[in-house]
């Protein structure tokens, strides 16, 4: 208790000095205006899995990074970010796992800024009142659609860092994508729509899958699909289902996430929960992907979203999609956008992802 009183008052002395200096305000997340430093050297994320992604590529380094959670670690080692920017790798994980955040170990960080999981208000109350600056991203404001979500996480970075906008310009690729992938599956008829079912995670416990109130919803709607699942209820985001509902919903497609080890040879061969999977269309037609991991996992908001979108617009209507080079895309999105240009492996490696992309997450 000593050393967390003594902690209190460097705080509150660090505050006080830092008051003279430059800073500005933005709004965050939660609607609260913030004061955030003109001069950010050290940098935090709790609670928002995605966001050390974003922050790395949007800033073209992690080394402002000092601490990230856990399963954002697991990330950056299992995709590209840890490779392109071996820097994050030396960020601390210990201040936070889930929503619980170690408020003493945070401190000892130092960070100039804290992003934290807006909705979150304790963890909030707790970042504030340990004098910290505390800045509230929310990954559910706009109703788990993923393009708006990421567009609006890069326009507050740059209001955060007005020196490195680019805000324009992701927003300009990722509407050229919605729009193309649009045009392509407007004349798909209700009744021919795919049936897609998202496994979130899958092991011999249980089986989770994305409702109508989750990430997954939107992923079917804007590509003219038909969530499997949206019988869902809607305050149930992460529901447990039962092998007897999918073989009621029988999905033409199935996207396992990089939230679970589970892997497509995993389905064909039944080798989860004694589950048979033999007679549901998509393992029939070898309909069952593992989503990419680029930056990070890509179910969620993320860099990657643009890349994830079209990606998945052709898993589920090659017929419509066959023609487009998604490797060549990525490429190109990456270089035009953050200036990273990556190899023949790591585009590879974005869409061909094992096991090891589930490392460090828990539910």
């Amino acid at each position: 208790m000593k050393k967390f009183i003594a902690l209190l008052i460097c705080a509150a002395l660090l505050t006080i000095s830092a008051g003279a200096e430059a800073s500005h305000i933005i709004t965050d997340h939660a609607g609260d205006s913030v004061a955030v430093p003109e001069k950010i050297e050290r940098i935090a994320v709790a609670g928002i899995l995605p966001f050390p992604s974003v922050l790395t590529v949007f800033l073209g380094s992690a080394e402002k990074l000092v601490g990230i959670p856990p399963a954002s670690m697991g990330a950056a080692k299992a995709g590209l970010l840890g490779e392109i920017f071996p820097e994050i790798l030396k960020a601390e994980t210990n201040f936070t796992s889930g929503l619980d955040l170690n408020i003493e170990e945070l401190m000892r960080l130092r960070p100039d800024i804290v992003f934290y999981l807006a909705g979150n208000k304790e963890m909030g109350r707790m970042i504030k009142n340990a004098g910290l600056t505390a800045v509230a991203i929310s990954p559910t404001k706009w109703d788990y659609d993923v393009m708006r979500t990421y567009d609006e996480w890069i326009k507050t970075l740059s209001s955060i860092f007005p020196e490195n906008k680019k805000a324009e310009a992701a927003s300009s690729y990722s509407r050229r994508v919605y729009g193309d992938v649009q045009k392509r599956v407007k004349n798909v008829r209700p009744e021919e729509r795919r049936k897609v079912l998202f496994l979130f995670q899958y092991d011999d416990k249980r089986m989770v899958t994305s409702g109508r109130s989750f990430f997954g919803q939107y992923w079917c709607d804007a590509i003219g699909a038909k969530n499997a699942a949206e019988e869902v209820p809607a305050d149930n985001a992460n529901a447990v289902i039962t092998m007897e509902q999918v073989y009621r919903w029988n999905p033409d497609v199935i996207f396992i996430t990089n939230f679970t080890p589970a892997m497509p040879d995993d389905l064909y061969n039944n080798r989860i929960g004694g589950d048979n999977w033999s007679n549901v269309a998509a393992v029939k037609n070898h309909a069952v992907y593992k989503m990419p991991l680029g930056m990070y996992r890509s179910y969620t908001p993320g860099a990657d979203t643009p890349i994830t979108f079209m990606w998945m617009a052709q898993k589920v209507y090659p017929e419509l999609f066959g023609k487009i080079n998604v490797e060549r895309e990525a490429y190109s999105y990456y270089k035009k956008i953050f200036g990273i240009t990556l190899t023949d492996k790591q585009l590879r490696g974005i869409f061909n992802q094992g096991r090891a992309s589930a490392e460090g997450f828990r539910q």
